[in-house]
């Protein structure tokens, strides 16, 4: 049969990621640099089928050579693997170079989380530092939500900065969240966090679209989000970096500490997968540890 070009092949592949699967711009972004690294820095690279099992074993030996973080390298395979399956599926490829090629073990890192008196310590700074001249004066009210928000309910920053105003349920305390993969769930929030974003969109007049919006009242950016998590972080005594996800890690972690179930807490998060959360175990199990090692004699 005749071989469509590279190109051909590659554009069929992401227009079935982006249709088919629903995969976010980040995915698509990342797996068209792991694809298009492959072919640039394997030696006489012709054509996706005519690549064979050792051109990528020498490809993840120069990866692991230049100390790449495991995680990197699993998801650049993840992307070439993907590629392969669709090849075969749909492109009549008959040998799957990459089902001989094996991959180093994921490493798990335990997830940073902040102690309860930390996040607390988050949660009352926007009311404490001081705004710009040219701040709206509504700008605290907004900064004291989206903390609420992130430690009340678990979500992802790109969960949190997609939402709308109609998705945040004021009487039954819970925010419709789009997921990963384009999947919807419902997420109880807590009263505090409720009131912060009621005092917010009273106070800035927000009644519809965008719930979280910047100084030109636009939808906020993620990218914004983080910048203004980094603002507080740099007005607290708190000693290490934390970011959106560390929130979520503590989310989960002081749930699973006060005796919440894991299948709940999986929901919750939105994980597909409960491997995936049981590492927050792991993270309750070392700091009961660490507090036996602190406060027994005999330890």
């Amino acid at each position: 049969m005749d071989r469509r070009s590279v190109e051909d092949l590659e554009a069929g592949y992401f227009a079935y990621l982006r249709v088919e699967r629903n995969a976010s711009p980040l995915t698509l972004k990342n797996y068209e640099h792991a694809l298009r690294r492959f072919r640039n820095r394997s030696r006489g690279f012709e054509h996706w089928f005519a690549c064979e099992a050792e051109d990528f074993r020498e490809y993840l030996f120069e990866l692991m050579k230049k100390e790449r973080a495991r995680a990197t390298l699993r998801l650049h395979f993840a992307a070439l693997r993907g590629f392969y399956r669709y090849l075969r599926r749909r492109e009549g490829l008959t040998r799957d170079p990459l089902q001989e090629v094996q991959l180093p073990k994921r490493e798990r890192k335990l997830p940073v989380v902040l102690t309860v008196a930390q996040v607390l310590e988050l949660l009352e700074l926007p009311f404490r530092v001081p705004m710009t001249r040219q701040a709206p004066a509504w700008l605290p009210a907004r900064d004291a939500a989206i903390l609420e928000l992130f430690y009340g309910s678990g979500i992802r920053v790109s969960e949190l900065a997609g939402l709308n105003v109609a998705d945040c349920d004021a009487v039954l305390e819970t925010v419709r969240v789009r997921g990963k993969g384009g999947k919807d769930r419902v997420c109880p929030v807590g009263p505090p966090a409720i009131r912060a974003v009621e005092r917010y969109r009273f106070e800035a007049g927000v009644r519809e679209g965008a719930l979280f919006i910047s100084k030109l009242r636009k939808r906020l950016s993620v990218r914004s989000v983080e910048l203004l998590l980094e603002r507080y972080l740099g007005q607290s005594s708190i000693p290490i970096r934390v970011s959106p996800h560390k929130l979520r890690h503590s989310f989960a972690t002081h749930l699973l500490e006060n005796g919440a179930d894991l299948r709940c807490v999986q929901e919750l998060l939105g994980h597909a997968s409960l491997s995936t959360t049981q590492i927050y175990t792991q993270v309750t199990v070392e700091r009961v540890r660490k507090v036996y090692e602190q406060a027994h004699p005999r330890a």
